[in-house]
């Protein structure tokens, strides 16, 4: 790829851990998605010789483009202008017509909440975040802090995009900032990228990786290809970015890994599997009965927009009771079988499906731990069922790894496709 970009996070509170990072990893999925190589995403603390060393070790790289994210408030440690204009060369001076709008933006906020005082540290702030280095083009903000770009006239460093650190400030601004001139020279080098993913279940790492081996042995062109995998919540993602020369290789290695784990794969075209049951629902009406899951997968469903649709509702039937009062599971299957037994996992969707008024429903009941568990039911055993209108109802168990929140996880994941399979083999009989 032509252009390759390194991001920089800066804020100590990253570092400390009370606050995750959401720019570092929406500022890289952007520049994927727009042909860019992403070579480095770092976090430093807001100290200047940090910020200092992290933008140089980009520079190092040879990184055509440096994005940094936070360290542009009013406050005497948000440094991060300063630091870069040291690092470039550059004088700070005042953008007036900058200062202006910043002055309107915090204008309108005093009258929004009448309390707040003008004063001189007001306005000195104001001034602070008005300061741009010469020669670079600030970016309009949407809070009080602009961004700032800038290139290097020596050529000697990357061209940098300086953002604020409140992602939905960052984000509001990122169409203007790449637009601007310093960064989008950079962006006209890039070339055509595709970026292809596949998704399966049920298939292992070490199963995709020993595939990609013999790819790599006998696919001509495989070098071009840039692979990626991720296994997540029990799907395995293999992540594919080629140039369009490459676009055959790409083919080849997708037909291999079709030939040895075509049963495994759900998707070859991005889908996600909340995708596939979307479209896989096709009118019919989706319910749920959860207890070890307490309403992950009712959330999962209900997460996409137009979802109304097909999901119709759900019963958390997290004790005995609801499932005895609300799901109509005999309490006698319970004191017999335990709540946690396919019958009871097949009674509790066949009471979902009858009572909110569904055409398909999904049950779980689990050891989700870390307690609760026995020899015969250790923790992560978890049940399963899928009743659908006119057909039998489908149960199955699994003793799913991990701790309590990997348990609850996977059995969505699972519960998900049991989901479409049903669909699938609901709209095929």
């Amino acid at each position: 790829m032509a252009v390759r970009a390194g991001v920089v996070v800066t804020g100590s509170e990253v570092l400390a851990g009370r606050v995750s990072d959401r720019n570092g990893p929406w500022v890289a999925r952007q520049l994927l998605q727009m042909g860019v190589d992403v070579a480095h995403l770092t976090v430093c603390g807001d100290r200047p010789a940090d910020l200092t060393a992290q933008v140089q070790f980009l520079a190092d790289q040879h990184v055509d483009l440096i994005i940094t994210t936070g360290g542009l408030g009013p406050t005497a440690d948000d440094l991060t202008v300063e630091t870069v204009a040291a690092l470039y060369g550059r004088e700070m001076h005042l953008d007036v017509e900058l200062e202006g709008r910043i002055t309107s933006i915090v204008e309108r906020w005093r009258s929004r909440l009448g309390s707040v005082a003008d004063s001189e540290p007001l306005r000195a702030g104001v001034r602070k975040q008005a300061m741009v280095p010469a020669g670079a083009q600030s970016i309009s903000p949407t809070g009080t802090a602009p961004g700032v770009a800038m290139a290097d006239d020596s050529g000697t460093l990357p061209t940098v995009l300086i953002l604020p650190g409140p992602p939905s400030e960052l984000q509001s601004m990122w169409p203007e900032a790449i637009e601007s001139a310093p960064v989008a020279a950079v962006l006209a080098q890039r070339t055509s990228v595709t970026e292809d993913t596949i998704r399966a279940y049920g298939l292992s790492e070490a199963d995709l990786a020993a595939t990609l081996r013999t790819a790599e042995s006998s696919i001509a062109g495989f070098g071009d290809l840039a692979i990626t995998t991720c296994l997540s919540r029990g799907e395995l993602e293999m992540v594919t970015r080629y140039e369009e020369s490459a676009a055959a290789a790409y083919s080849d290695v997708l037909a291999l890994i079709e030939q040895h784990h075509g049963a495994q794969l759900f998707s070859t075209d991005g889908s996600t599997i909340d995708d596939i049951v979307a479209a896989r629902a096709g009118g019919r009406r989706i319910a749920t009965a959860e207890s070890c899951t307490g309403g992950m997968i009712a959330a999962r469903l209900t997460d996409r927009a137009g979802s109304s649709a097909y999901v119709v509702g759900g019963v958390v039937s997290y004790a005995n009771e609801v499932k005895i009062g609300s799901l109509d599971v005999p309490a006698d299957m319970i004191d017999e079988l335990g709540a946690v037994s396919e019958p009871v996992a097949a009674r509790m969707a066949e009471g979902a499906l009858h009572r909110v008024g569904a055409d398909v429903a999904v049950s779980t009941s689990g050891v989700a731990g870390p307690g609760g568990g026995t020899e015969a039911k250790p923790v992560g055993t978890v049940c399963f069922g899928i009743a659908v209108t006119g057909r039998p109802t489908v149960t199955r168990t699994l003793r799913l790894p991990g701790d309590r929140a990997s348990v609850r996880a996977l059995s969505v994941t699972v519960a998900m496709h049991m989901l479409a399979d049903a669909l699938s083999d609901a709209a095929n009989a």
